[in-house]
C-alpha cells in the first residue's frame, strides 16, 4: 500500500514539475514577445567589446526591457550571445525584447546625416565635421581647396572624422572624372584641375540654380576670347578665403594676389571653394551663348548680355531700379583721374552679390556686409545706403573690341 502512496505522490511531484516547467516556458515565451516597459524612444550606445550581460544590464536600465537574464537566456538558446554588435540603437516604445535582440544581432544602427553645402571652403567644411555629433577622431589636415564633394553623407556613431573626408574626396574624384570624360570639346579647359577651379568660381557667383549654367558660359566665352573674369569673389578669397567682414573697396580690386581676376589674365591658381557636381557639369558642358556679361537684375538672379551697349542698358534699368528705391545699394563715385587698363578692362560687373554662406556650423560668413570702409566701398548688392550726390559719370568712349567699359569705371563689380 506504501508503495502506491509513494509511487502516486511521486507522479504528482513530476506532473506538477512538469506544469511549472511548462508554465515558466509559456511565460517566458511570452515575456519575450510581450511589448516591452519603453513609453518612449530610447537610443542606447553599445560600446565596442561589451559582452552579453553588459548589454543585457545597459537594455534593463534603459528600460527598454524588464529582465536583464532572460534576454541572456533568450541570447544563448537562439545562438546570438556572441553575435551582438557595437552600435548607436534607437529603440521605439513597447519594444519586445525579441526584437531588441534582432536589432542587435543584425547591426540595425542608427543611420546619421551631415550636410556639406557647396561654395564652402576647407575652414568652413572642417568645422561643420567638427560639429558632427557621434564622429571620433581629429581632422585631417592639408585638404586642399576643392578637393571635396559638398553633398549630404550617411555615417554611423563612432565613425571617424578621417574616414568621413576621406569618402567625401573619394566622391570628388569620382564625380569629376565622370564629367570630364563626358566635356564638351570645345570648353577652353585643360586639365580637370582647371575645371574646378572654374567651377568654384561661378559656385560662388551665383546661388540661383537656374542660371548656374549661363554664368559658366560667360566665363567660358571670356577665356575664349583671353578677357580678364574679373570675378569679385576671387579677390575676396586672395585677401580673406573665409571672407571680409567689409565691402569690397577699389584698392581691393587692383590688389596683387594670385587670385586677383582683375589682375591677372588667367584663371586663379586654385579653387576658392569646394564646387558642387552641378558646378563641375556647368563648366564642362556649359550652353552654347555669346554673352560676356551679366549683372544684377535686382530680384537676386543676374541680366545677361552679349554686347557692352546692351551691358550698359542693363546697368542703367538697374540703377534705376535703385534711385526708385527697388533694392538698396552701394553708390560708387567715379574715379577723379583718368582710369587704369585694370579699371577699363571689359568686365561683368555689377552683380548680384554671391551666395551667402550657409549656417549648419559657427563659421564666417564669406562676405558679410559691415559698415562701409573710409573708402567708397565697391559692392556687389549691398543694403548700406546711397551716399548723397556722387559726382556724374564721365562720358564713355565708343565701345571696341578690348575697349574700356564705361559701366565698370563708374560701378565696380560686385
Amino acid at each position: 500500500m506504501w508503495r502506491a502512496r509513494l509511487f502516486t505522490a511521486a507522479l504528482s511531484l513530476f506532473a506538477l514539475g512538469l506544469a511549472t516547467l511548462v508554465g515558466v516556458y509559456l511565460w517566458a515565451l511570452s515575456a519575450i514577445n510581450a511589448p516591452g516597459p519603453l513609453r518612449q524612444p530610447a537610443t542606447v550606445i553599445v560600446a565596442p567589446g561589451a559582452g552579453l550581460s553588459a548589454i543585457a544590464a545597459q537594455l534593463e536600465a534603459a528600460q527598454v526591457i524588464r529582465h536583464g537574464w532572460l534576454f541572456q537566456l533568450e541570447a544563448g538558446r537562439a545562438g546570438q550571445a556572441r553575435a551582438l554588435k557595437p552600435g548607436e540603437y534607437r529603440f521605439e516604445p513597447g519594444t519586445t525584447l525579441a526584437q531588441a535582440l534582432a536589432k542587435l544581432a543584425t547591426r540595425d544602427v542608427v543611420a546619421r546625416f551631415v550636410t556639406v553645402p557647396e561654395g564652402l571652403v576647407t575652414a568652413e567644411i572642417m568645422a561643420i565635421i567638427a560639429a558632427a555629433e557621434g564622429l571620433v577622431g581629429d581632422l585631417p589636415g592639408g585638404v586642399a581647396e576643392g578637393a571635396l564633394l559638398p553633398e549630404t553623407y550617411r555615417y554611423e556613431w563612432g565613425d571617424s572624422r578621417t574616414d568621413l573626408i576621406a569618402r567625401m574626396a573619394a566622391a570628388r574624384r569620382a564625380a569629376l572624372d565622370k564629367l570630364w570624360a563626358a566635356r564638351a570639346d570645345e570648353v577652353p579647359l585643360a586639365t580637370p584641375e582647371e575645371a574646378v577651379i572654374l567651377a568654384s568660381i561661378v559656385e560662388k557667383e551665383t546661388g540661383v540654380a537656374a542660371e548656374r549654367g549661363r554664368v559658366a558660359a560667360v566665363f567660358v566665352n571670356r577665356l575664349r576670347k583671353r578677357m580678364r573674369l574679373q570675378s569679385d569673389p576671387t579677390v575676396i578669397y586672395g585677401l580673406a578665403p573665409q571672407g571680409l567682414d567689409r565691402p569690397l573697396t577699389r584698392a581691393d580690386l587692383e590688389s596683387e594676389t594670385p587670385y586677383n581676376t582683375y589682375v591677372i589674365d588667367r584663371l586663379p591658381p586654385g579653387p576658392i571653394c569646394h564646387p558642387g557636381a552641378d558646378a563641375l557639369a556647368a563648366v564642362l558642358n556649359p550652353p552654347t551663348t555669346d554673352e560676356l556679361y551679366f549683372v544684377a537684375d535686382g530680384t537676386g538672379g543676374h541680366a545677361f548680355a552679349r554686347t557692352l551697349d546692351e551691358h550698359n542698358r542693363n546697368v542703367a534699368r538697374w540703377r534705376r531700379m535703385d534711385r526708385n528705391g527697388d533694392i538698396q545699394i552701394d553708390a560708387v563715385p567715379p574715379p577723379q583721374s583718368p582710369p587704369t587698363d585694370r579699371e577699363t578692362a571689359p568686365g561683368i560687373a555689377p552683380k548680384a552679390a554671391p551666395k551667402p554662406a550657409p549656417k549648419p556650423a559657427p563659421k564666417p560668413a564669406a562676405a558679410p556686409t559691415a559698415a562701409p570702409a573710409a573708402k567708397p566701398p565697391v559692392p556687389e548688392v549691398r543694403r548700406d545706403p546711397k551716399p548723397p550726390s556722387p559726382p556724374p559719370p564721365k562720358p564713355a568712349p565708343p565701345a571696341s573690341a578690348g575697349g574700356p567699359d564705361p559701366a565698370r569705371v563708374n560701378f565696380p563689380p560686385g
